[in-house]
């Protein structure tokens, strides 16, 4: 029987057909990084203050300063509170100017915004003060839909095939993505991004598995841990089982480590300083030229080592942004683009190293579980970010130290460059070298296994 590797080398080269079925595939997902970041760009922090409209009932001839100047107080800086007011009184306005007003209150009455800003979420849903950790929550809601959307729509892309799943979550993007700009409530706001990220999920699923040759497209298996928690719960661990799994315990921290700095970079854009839509244009930029690189790095000094560097010089980005003082606009940006970098290379990397590590038969899983890893990853990173407000190193120095120590954990995993994709789990490992007439040998944490020789292998 043929084995895999030698079906793909029968079928010929990657060809102008291929190249340009990649490319029109490839066209829908030029709106996905709308989706992710677009909210960032429509929840920027304008100045604002509570609405103490009441004292216009005993004060109709007021100035705005008068009333600020009596209904609010002042903060270290000498700037008005933005989330406390002084505690509404039944008194005249004589006795107000009189006494004054000492006992302070959270805004009871919503906010205003003084400023000549057009309207946003921020200004629409009141997403200040204590509510402003909606605006996070909603992209982690987000993430989780990408999440639900590879556990809903991997399995009915196989059930059901590609194409009618990928014009449903078209039309679930489309219909659910401007219901967003009427939608009255922030929760309603919530439950339709949630829709939507499950829908930009079923996006990348359906076009990936379709113009990939195996796995490394493959999110769409996500749900599949369903199927490992069986074997985990009841027992059930076939001989394959121990290396497989080491695997698996191994490359989930790498997609974790991955998602975290990649996320928590994507996501901060407004917090280094400079304009966020210049960041955001160098942020995007920086990704073509990071992602183009891999296919070189990878075959230069393989899956192991690039994965291992890339994810290391990502987290040492990000502990060195700690210690750079919020006057170093340029120097923190400058940091970040190079982080991005780094970060973007490292996530794209993990793509094709887990699709690698796993044999055919288990390599969906395998990829679906890592995949699984870097949703959750995607979900926890926007709720990091509102720790700047204890400290604003907390959230850099959470995004560096985790793909810092995970890269160390790269020396127990083996080099895949070069090796012939196994197709089965038995005692057998992949030969160092494709074309080496004689069997390798790999030790990955004590196991050790062989593959016969090419020259032992059926010809098509």
């Amino acid at each position: 029987m043929a084995e895999f590797g030698d079906l793909l080398r029968a079928l010929g080269e990657f060809g102008l057909y291929q190249k340009l079925l990649i490319l029109l595939l490839s066209l829908p997902l030029l709106l996905n990084p709308f989706q992710m970041v677009g909210q960032v760009f429509m929840v920027v922090e304008v100045p604002h203050h509570c609405d103490t409209s009441w004292i216009r009932a005993v004060g109709p001839n007021l100035t705005q300063e008068e009333q600020l100047n009596l209904t609010l107080p002042r903060g270290p800086d000498g700037h008005f509170e933005q989330c406390s007011m002084f505690s509404p009184v039944d008194w005249d306005l004589d006795s107000i100017l009189a006494y004054g007003l000492n006992h302070t209150e959270k805004c009871s009455s919503g906010w205003v915004y003084p400023s000549e800003q057009p309207p946003s979420l921020l200004t629409e849903f009141d997403l200040v003060c204590d509510r402003a950790v909606l605006n996070d929550v909603s992209q982690s809601i987000y993430m989780a839909g990408l999440l639900i959307g590879a556990m809903i729509f991997g399995m009915l892309s196989d059930r059901i095939g590609r194409r009618p799943v990928f014009l449903t979550c078209i039309l679930l993007q489309g219909v659910f993505g401007l219901g967003t700009a009427f939608v009255p409530h922030f929760y309603v706001f919530m439950a339709f991004r949630c829709v939507v990220g499950a829908a930009v999920s079923g996006i990348m699923i359906a076009l990936l598995v379709t113009h990939t040759a195996f796995a490394i497209g493959q999110m769409s298996v996500a749900g599949l841990i369903a199927c490992v928690l069986t074997f985990l719960i009841f027992g059930y661990k076939p001989p394959e089982n121990h290396l497989v799994t080491h695997y698996i315990l191994l490359y989930l921290n790498f997609r974790f480590a991955d998602s975290i700095v990649y996320y928590g970079l994507s996501l901060s854009v407004t917090d280094f300083g400079l304009d966020i839509y210049l960041t955001q244009l160098a942020f995007g930029a920086v990704e073509l030229p990071a992602r183009i690189s891999c296919i070189f790095l990878l075959e230069w000094f393989g899956r192991k080592k690039v994965q291992g560097i890339l994810l290391l010089l990502a987290g040492l980005v990000c502990l060195i942004l700690t210690g750079i003082p919020e006057d170093q606009p340029v120097v923190i940006t400058v940091l970040a683009i190079i982080g991005k970098f780094t970060a973007t290379a490292a996530f794209s990397t993990s793509y094709v190293y887990a699709a690698e590590l796993f044999p055919t038969i288990l390599r969906q899983t395998g990829v679906g579980l890592c995949s699984t890893m870097a949703r959750v990853a995607g979900i926890l990173a926007p709720l990091i970010i509102p720790l700047a407000r204890y400290h604003r190193a907390i959230p850099k120095a959470i995004f560096g130290s985790i793909p810092v120590l995970v890269a160390l954990f790269c020396i127990l995993l083996p080099e895949t460059r070069g090796v012939d994709l196994p197709d089965d789990t038995g005692n057998k490992e992949p030969p160092d070298e494709v074309g080496k007439g004689c069997q390798a040998e790999s030790h990955v944490s004590g196991q050790l296994l062989a593959v016969p020789s090419r020259s032992s292998r059926p010809e098509l």
